[in-house]
């Protein structure tokens, strides 16, 4: 759990990380202050930028960088319909290919009517592979 991260509004058991291994399982991330209160209301791009500086935090606190992510799935919140779903799409993939070098992980999008808290347009959990430095541990 890192300093100054967000978290629920109720006392949870939750984690935001695991690791196991050489795997680090980040849990879905929001665009949350430390008492759980949306940030960026309606907003996508800082939303999500704000979503993976999250993956970004919990993964630091095991040594790991955004180049371990091997895989995250998104889940995002949209009402449009037509072009706009495209642009909204394309708008959040745009802050999300800042994170990430070629080749990037794999990654799932899945739309959805709502998440945990009003005003949540996306979250983002992931999965990165840290391997043992060469000679072992």
């Amino acid at each position: 759990m890192p300093a100054g991260h967000w978290d629920w509004s109720m006392p949870t058991p939750f984690s935001q990380g695991w690791q196991c291994g050489p795997f680090i399982f980040v849990g879905g991330q929001i665009s949350a202050d430390e008492q759980g209160k949306t940030i960026g209301p309606g907003d996508i791009e800082v939303q999500t930028r704000n979503v993976f500086e999250n993956i970004r935090s919990v993964l630091r606190e095991q040594g790991a960088e955004m180049r371990h992510v091997v895989k995250f799935n998104t889940f995002y919140v949209f009402e449009g319909e037509g072009d706009d779903i495209r642009e909204y799409w394309e708008a959040m993939t745009r802050v999300r290919l800042e994170f990430f070098d070629e080749p990037g992980p794999s990654g799932t999008a899945v739309r959805c009517v709502g998440l945990a808290y009003p005003d949540l347009l996306i979250e983002v959990e992931a999965i990165a592979y840290v391997p043992e430095p060469a000679g072992g541990a």
